[in-house]
């Protein structure tokens, strides 16, 4: 038996013990009171009659009160806009610690008076809420993209902290609106002397993706009908349209070759001895493979609105539709099962110039998709 099996899962077994056995004595030791203190809990609650877990319960507790206490007090001197939430973060943990005492019955024997600050926690919230919604009302003051996106952040996060806190939800979407890029998106021309082709489907995956990109961010698209019929004034200009594409380019390659096939068995001697007798079919298979190539390049531009170009990319998309089939002559012995399944095909008509066309912006989507989330990242 191979014992390598066990090691593994042995060792884990083993890590386990020894982590669910110990009482927190170690983590105590390195100066990390909150561990030590839900370590012994742990393990009390699993063994009760721990003496060395109580004992490091009842210090570990003592050292982290004091040390949360401390580093309230030291926060509330310091100049930190938002300080009130450093001392929330310390009142919140010095509450966890009570209520994971008290879930402990044999815990309150080590500690029997865990301090609770519920007052003081929903204070801190308080003053934290209003730190935040302070400092969004300054910067929304400014009247600038950047500022406002943060205050809109500020005005969040008070929201979080205090529900309902003042008219929070209002100055945040006051914050939206006022950090808002504005885009007009230029419906893509598709020009062709050949086919009467529709971008429809590309140009509906277009909005699509900006409808889902435009609820994750601070960037809204605009058509053209809605951009004339908007009060607001517009930040860019995204066009997109095609320089050159070509549709159902198509090339078919010819390739005969010999083929044989030995050893093929067609009966016995007629003496005593029954020898196999062997011969060898031979004959010429001719494959033809025809390929139909589509494909165009994107020009991806946006503007600002005095019609400055402010990015600029060419983006290529292709796809090839491949048939093969195949024709025989001479003895069918000699062919393979592939040959036989390649002679079984007839000639396939490739699909419609719409449907290769839609095909090869598959690709040109990605990147566009890709280039446009890259670009607006920054807003």
């Amino acid at each position: 038996m191979n014992s390598n099996i066990f090691k593994v899962p042995l060792i884990g077994l083993i890590t386990s013990i020894l982590v669910s056995c110990s009482s927190g004595k170690k983590a105590l030791q390195n100066g990390d009171y909150d561990k030590a203190v839900y370590t012994a809990i742990n393990r009390l609650k699993s063994n009760p009659n721990k003496a060395k877990a109580k004992e490091t319960l009842a210090k570990g507790y003592d050292y982290a009160l004091k040390r949360h206490l401390a580093r309230v007090a030291d926060i509330k001197l310091t100049d930190d806009v938002f300080k009130w939430e450093g001392i929330l973060n310390e009142y919140q943990s010095i509450n966890s610690l009570a209520n994971a005492v008290g879930d402990c019955p044999v815990c309150m024997e080590a500690v029997p008076e865990p301090q609770k600050f519920i007052a003081e926690t929903s204070d801190a919230k308080y003053y934290a809420a209003e730190a935040r919604y302070n400092n969004g009302s300054k910067l929304l003051l400014k009247k600038d993209r950047l500022d406002a996106k943060n205050a809109y952040f500020d005005f969040e996060k008070a929201e979080q902290l205090y529900p309902d806190f003042k008219d929070a939800q209002s100055m945040m979407d006051s914050a939206y609106y006022t950090a808002l890029l504005r885009v007009v998106v230029e419906p893509v021309q598709v020009n062709s002397r050949l086919y009467k082709l529709s971008n429809q489907y590309f140009q509906d995956k277009i909005y699509e993706f900006m409808q889902n990109y435009e609820r994750k961010s601070f960037v809204k698209f605009y058509t053209p009908q809605e951009a004339q019929t908007s009060k607001f004034r517009f930040d860019q200009v995204l066009s997109l349209n095609f320089d050159d594409f070509i549709v159902g380019q198509t090339y078919v390659k010819e390739r005969i070759e010999d083929i044989k096939r030995d050893s093929i068995k067609i009966g016995v001697t007629k003496d005593s001895a029954k020898r196999p007798v062997y011969t060898t079919a031979r004959g010429k298979l001719t494959t033809f493979e025809k390929t139909v190539t589509s494909s165009g390049l994107l020009d991806f531009q946006i503007k600002d609105i005095n019609g400055k170009i402010i990015t600029r990319e060419k983006m290529p998309g292709t796809f090839v539709w491949k048939d093969s089939w195949g024709t025989f002559k001479g003895d069918e012995r000699a062919l393979n099962d592939n040959d036989k399944i390649l002679l079984n095909r007839r000639e396939g008509y490739p699909p419609a110039p719409q449907d290769l066309f839609i095909e090869f912006t598959k690709p040109i989507y990605d990147q566009l998709t890709y280039k446009i989330k890259s670009f607006y990242s920054r807003y």
